[in-house]
């Protein structure tokens, strides 16, 4: 016999500094589902693997949520198709060109140019990180 589905309970806002006089105030509640995948027939999920977007808060091994009918903006996070790899970096286009940009010093931009086989996939909207 398997056991029902339980919601996941929201307790509204935490301070991160010092509480708030409307800490009674209640929020209403939040749906995960509909937070992460408002749009559920474009949004895609993926594990990172690797360390070029740690100073964007993406580290290796956390989750990031996937949407494939956004439109990416300068500077975005974005998933890329290059030359048959899935890659994840800032989206940057300026007067020089278009690059892929990582969020690590211990990296170099990639820019883009004519012959190399590229798309953007999706723009990250959100990233999962466990902390333990």
């Amino acid at each position: 016999m398997s056991q029902p589905e339980q919601d996941i309970i929201f307790i509204g806002s935490v301070s991160a500094g010092f509480p708030s006089p409307a800490a009674d105030y209640a929020e209403e509640d939040i749906d995960l589902r509909k937070y992460l995948q408002p749009n559920t027939t474009s949004i895609y999920f993926a594990r990172v693997k690797g360390d070029s977007m740690v100073n964007a808060h993406v580290p290796d091994g956390s989750l990031v949520v996937i949407d494939k009918a956004r439109k990416p903006k300068n500077n975005s996070v974005v998933v890329a198709t290059l030359n048959g790899e899935k890659i994840i970096k800032h989206f940057v286009k300026t007067h020089a060109g278009l690059f892929l940009s990582p969020s690590n010093p211990l990296y170099t931009p990639i820019k883009i140019v004519e012959g190399m086989d590229f798309s953007i996939w999706g723009v990250v909207t959100h990233v999962i990180v466990k902390l333990d």
